[in-house]
């Protein structure tokens, strides 16, 4: 069996992504967690390039960046799809990844900010919401990928986080 292992932060939503997408799938891995002050030599080996968590390590090979990781994961254990079979279902999901993605570092500036900054930063998470809610979640739909979550469920963590 092929060994998994995670590098992480508690305090990372990227690397809950990550986690969420190994549980859903059923694979087994160790989790090492990172002290983001002080960064292990192993972390800056498998991730020199940014320097950050999450990094997956499968069979001894680096991935990172966390849906870049997602999509691996999805490719490699085909059980459980993250991400829809039909063509056109796999590339609205992928939009909306994108548009998550995208996104995410506004729901960072909430608690980064003061003032009428922050007041502007929460006009755009709340555009933000109101733009999946319209186009997203339509027909009553339990999570993005209708009745099961998908890897779009995923991309959101940030909200949820």
């Amino acid at each position: 069996m092929a060994v998994v292992k995670l590098f992480g932060a508690w305090l990372s939503p990227y690397v809950y992504k990550v986690i969420w997408a190994l549980k859903l799938k059923g694979i087994p891995y160790e989790y090492i967690e990172e002290d983001l002050s002080n960064k292990s030599p192993l972390l800056l080996q498998y991730n020199p390039i940014h320097k950050k968590v999450p990094v997956l390590v499968h069979d001894g090979k680096p991935i990172y960046e966390s849906t870049v990781i997602l999509r691996y994961i999805d490719e490699i254990w085909p059980q459980n799809p993250l991400l829809p079979a039909n063509p056109y279902d796999r590339a609205v999901a992928l939009f909306w990844i994108k548009f998550a993605d995208d996104k995410n570092p506004i729901i960072a500036k909430l608690y980064r900010t003061e003032g009428e900054e922050q007041q502007a930063v929460v006009k755009e998470w709340l555009e933000m919401l109101e733009a999946m809610e319209e186009h997203a979640l339509i027909g009553g739909k339990k999570f993005f990928g209708g009745d099961e979550i998908n890897m779009v469920d995923i991309a959101f963590c940030m909200v949820a986080h």
